[in-house]
């Protein structure tokens, strides 16, 4: 991996299009005072999934009045190159794309690293786990969907970890993400299979204590990471 970690860190990030998009100023305010890490923007196209969210406009928004936090961009479009300087310009921290998405991924990476942005690499579902290794040593973070992207109220998928262990078990600092169906009931499974950024949509933004549930979230990817460390 293109850092110089000494271990991977434990990071909860809440997917915001969970949250009531009304107040989503508030709501963003609001999950990181309850201890969120980062968080996760989902931006679709309509056309590389099946639904449509928002854009850059809304990113730069946020960030006027967010001014430190870490966003992370899941970008669900065709021919993500095109979004990199506006997503750049309006605050992202973290571009992350599908490599299906591209006929340019080397391309991709460079541009957006140029920006000064962290590289996040996705794969869908039925995409193989091998097919990022030609690219791992020049991103930042990898993400292995859980479900299928852009399709709301789908189970997790568990027979994705496999995929996160592969990659865990040869790339011990890199940073490796799980989206889709995420919450309490399924995150040991998650951490123990080596991912260390979680994100939570629905079992964070509907919890009636969502610091409870980050640091519940938090704590079983941290106790995995120590486990791991100690029997090294």
């Amino acid at each position: 991996m293109s850092c110089s970690c000494t271990r991977v860190e434990p990071m909860i990030g809440p997917s915001i299009l969970n949250a009531d998009l009304s107040i989503l100023r508030d709501e963003c305010k609001n999950l990181l005072e309850s201890g969120a890490d980062y968080l996760h923007l989902d931006v679709m196209d309509g056309h590389f999934v099946p639904n449509l969210t928002f854009g850059h406009p809304v990113v730069k928004c946020l960030r006027s009045h967010i001014k430190d936090a870490f966003f992370d961009m899941h970008m669900m479009v065709d021919q993500p190159e095109k979004w990199i300087k506006d997503m750049h310009e309006s605050g992202a921290t973290q571009f992350t794309f599908h490599l299906e998405a591209t006929q340019q991924p080397e391309e991709c990476i460079r541009k957006i690293k140029e920006t000064g942005m962290k590289v996040g690499l996705a794969i869908k579902p039925k995409t193989e786990v091998e097919d990022l290794l030609p690219f791992i040593n020049d991103i930042d973070m990898a993400l292995i969907m859980t479900v299928e992207p852009g399709k709301g109220g789908q189970s997790f998928m568990g027979d994705m970890m496999p995929k996160v262990k592969f990659l865990r078990d040869k790339f011990q600092y890199l940073n490796i993400e799980v989206d889709g169906g995420v919450g309490p009931a399924n995150i040991n499974v998650c951490a123990d299979n080596g991912a260390n950024m979680i994100v939570a949509g629905t079992s964070i933004i509907k919890s009636p204590n969502r610091s409870e549930t980050i640091s519940l979230l938090k704590k079983a990817v941290s106790d995995s990471i120590n486990s791991k460390n100690k029997s090294q």
